[in-house]
């Protein structure tokens, strides 16, 4: 359902992705790994249209995507949960999900993915006329995959969702992760914390300084002695 050819993207005169190419399908999890500044989130980004590719191909269900612009990528289906939340701090839990469902195509199936969500994390209704920002950061990663979800993604990207957060909480989200992909979204995982990525999924990519270096299994890639030495500090 996801094939990204190729691709090269730059921050002005810094080369950051190197001709990175991969594959997702319909059902898995897949998850890229790499060390902080290795272009894992330049890659989630171009991959929402919020950066420009230099070259190289983006297709999305048999449509090339990369030259369009972040929110029609979004109404295709494509949805990123950003890293550190971006939640918008001064209104409220329900206002912020409302924000999720802002494209008609989402709205329309508002009410359903309301019930979805607080199915999910059942404090978001607790916490309904709360303001966002003054959440814990285990709740406000909460709200921002509901968030997420309202949108109605078809392919639902996270990066980072473990950051900053404590480990009893990353275990809870990881468990989220693996519900909301049997509940039928793929879901495409860019994390610094190597072992529940790549715990949690189907198939793993290995970047290191813009390019991907390995590729496999989740589990053949554990026990990888790279992977081992330079992500799991054995």
């Amino acid at each position: 359902m996801l094939r990204v050819h190729k691709l090269h993207a730059h921050y002005g005169d810094i080369h950051v992705l190197k001709e990175v190419s991969f594959e997702m399908d319909e059902g898995e999890i897949i998850s890229m790994i790499g060390a902080n500044g290795a272009g894992k989130t330049t890659t989630i980004n171009v991959l929402s249209g919020l950066l420009r590719a230099s070259s190289g191909e983006v297709h999305f269900l048999g449509e090339r995507i990369d030259h369009l612009p972040a929110h029609r990528i979004v109404e295709r289906g494509l949805v990123q949960v950003p890293e550190g939340r971006q939640l918008f701090p001064s209104l409220t839990v329900l206002e912020n999900l409302e924000m999720g469902s802002y494209l008609s195509r989402a709205r329309t199936q508002s009410a359903q993915n309301f019930e979805k969500v607080f199915q999910l994390f059942p404090i978001l209704r607790e916490r309904g006329q709360q303001i966002a920002g003054s959440l814990s950061g285990g709740e406000q990663q909460m709200l921002a995959i509901s968030r997420g979800l309202m949108a109605c993604p078809k392919l639902l990207m996270f990066d980072e969702p473990s950051l900053g957060l404590a480990p009893l909480i990353v275990k809870n989200i990881f468990h989220t992760i693996l519900e909301i992909n049997a509940r039928g979204t793929p879901i495409l995982l860019v994390e610094q914390n190597a072992f529940y990525a790549l715990s949690s999924s189907h198939r793993g990519y290995v970047m290191e300084s813009g390019e991907i270096v390995m590729e496999g299994k989740g589990g053949e890639l554990l026990k990888s002695d790279h992977v081992k030495t330079a992500y799991l500090g054995v």
